[in-house]
């Protein structure tokens, strides 16, 4: 498939619908009030029961009164979540070359491997899935680069689930609602196309040289003699496709992944939103106040008002009768339902860390000291559960872009690199407790059932076999077990 015609619909037809649906998760991951009110507006997105929801509500500021709503950012706190518990410790990244293997850690170290994927889990758990995406700038740095791009600035074709081709797209500064100028950049076996467009909100518009924007100006030089693309000289789609999960629940056999937010939580997210109000809206209404009749009040004068000074210490007499109805300070403060409000909060978020698939330990309820991280994936089992599920969809996209990236690097900056597609494993996302380690091991040594060489490889499972090794014998020679090679020591009988 070419790049768009001119006059193309943007976006295309057939994703208004999934975009729709990324724009409605995109309004709940930001936090952004503004957002989620105009979402909420739509028709479309009224309760079944035609009720608006509470950032559907039309707030007048010509009251005189302060929008009361609170939102709690739940959503970005389940995405957050998902990407902390996929890659807060770093992947093992292993190749049999040696020197693949080094040019392969110096790459993700110095590209900041780790933080890439951290955003790309992040934004794929509120969105339903990321595109990873492989592209280089010698001016830049002597390596190829890894970017994520957001399911949302993406029009993918996949065939049989795998991705085939995909154009990312994205506003270029200076647009405006009467003129849009948009750059898509499409990935294919081979070969990145790019085209400058300039159009309208719902167009395409007209296809403009790359040099009409600053932006896309500096990609001519690199463009072959067609004029549009550049051949990446690898065999190889550069940009991959992870799903945050499968199978889409609202596209059944769709390649999409799904939403964290997908259960939907929509509803809970918007219940936890107004008990939170309401909660403020009790402490707003149960602040103290004194009713005091008017003669009270002090007069500022015609065109003033008065007010009363509950700071006065001495008041001249007041010639009112003690007994007349009113005449006293009356204190009015209203009770504030904390232990429902609280309750119905608490019930609202463990719902819905449920049905995203998540213990609520994870997120700091029902916290307790645990002992041993045996017993803190016990009671995080859900959570760790989707965590393996999640590996398991991550592993071979990432595997995918680091084995294209190895094979750009050899045609660019590394001759010599021997490719070979990485081995990808997962960090253990709950550190063991070093004192049950320490007391694992002193078990297991009285009981004479491991040897030196394997308790270092328990106490230290990051170590390879050198630094191993070393360790082992500097701990035979302190512990006086180390004995002399007879051999070596020319100590023939």
């Amino acid at each position: 498939m070419p790049l768009p015609d001119n006059g193309a619909p943007w976006p295309p037809p057939q994703l208004a619908g999934l975009y729709r649906e990324i724009g409605v998760n995109d309004a709940w991951y930001s936090g952004d009030r503004k957002r989620l009110a105009d979402v909420y507006r739509s028709e479309r997105q009224r309760r079944h029961d035609g009720r608006r929801r509470l950032w559907a509500r039309h707030r007048n500021p010509q009251h005189g009164k302060d929008d009361g709503r609170l939102h709690i950012p739940l959503a970005g706190d389940i995405a957050s979540t998902s990407a902390e518990l996929l890659f807060a410790e770093p992947l093992a990244l292993t190749v049999d070359n040696t020197t693949t293997q080094d040019r392969l850690d110096a790459f993700a170290e110095a590209g900041g491997l780790a933080n890439t994927l951290l955003e790309a889990a992040e934004v794929g758990a509120a969105l339903g899935g990321s595109f990873l995406r492989v592209t280089w700038n010698a001016e830049l740095a002597a390596r190829p680069l890894i970017t994520v791009i957001h399911p949302d600035k993406a029009v993918p074709e996949f065939s049989y689930g795998l991705l085939q081709a995909v154009t990312f797209w994205r506003e270029l500064l200076g647009s405006d609602r009467s003129t849009v100028r948009r750059h898509l950049e499409r990935h294919e076996r081979g070969r990145i196309l790019h085209a400058l467009y300039e159009g309208t909100e719902d167009r395409l518009g007209t296809r403009v040289p790359l040099t009409e924007h600053p932006d896309t100006a500096s990609l001519v030089d690199s463009l072959d003699t067609e004029g549009d693309s550049i051949t990446t000289g690898v065999d190889a789609l550069t940009a991959s496709y992870v799903p945050n999960m499968l199978p889409n629940r609202r596209h059944r056999g769709s390649p999409y992944g799904r939403s964290d937010y997908d259960a939907p939580l929509h509803d809970l997210m918007d219940a936890l939103d107004e008990t939170w109000s309401s909660w403020m809206r009790d402490i707003r209404l149960a602040r103290a106040r004194l009713i005091v009749p008017d003669s009270y009040l002090r007069d500022h004068g015609p065109g003033r008002g008065a007010s009363f000074d509950d700071d006065r210490e001495i008041w001249a007499a007041l010639s009112i009768p003690p007994t007349e109805n009113g005449a006293g300070i009356t204190l009015s403060q209203f009770a504030i339902r904390v232990a429902e409000h609280q309750s119905t909060a608490d019930s609202i978020v463990r719902q819905a860390v449920r049905s995203a698939g998540y213990s609520a330990q994870t997120f700091g309820m029902d916290d307790s000291t645990a002992v041993t991280a045996t017993e803190v994936k016990a009671r995080e089992r859900k959570s760790m559960t989707t965590r393996e599920k999640k590996a398991r969809y991550w592993a071979p996209g990432v595997a995918d872009i680091l084995h294209v990236a190895l094979m750009l690097d050899r045609r660019l900056f590394t001759p010599s690199l021997v490719i070979e597609r990485p081995r990808v494993a997962f960090g253990d996302s709950v550190s063991e407790d070093p004192t049950s380690v320490a007391q694992t091991l002193s078990l297991l040594a009285q009981a004479q059932a491991v040897s030196v060489d394997t308790k270092v490889r328990i106490l230290h499972p990051d170590w390879d076999d050198t630094a191993v090794q070393a360790e082992v014998d500097r701990i035979l020679v302190e512990s006086g077990q180390a004995v002399p090679d007879p051999m070596q020591a020319g100590q023939l009988i």
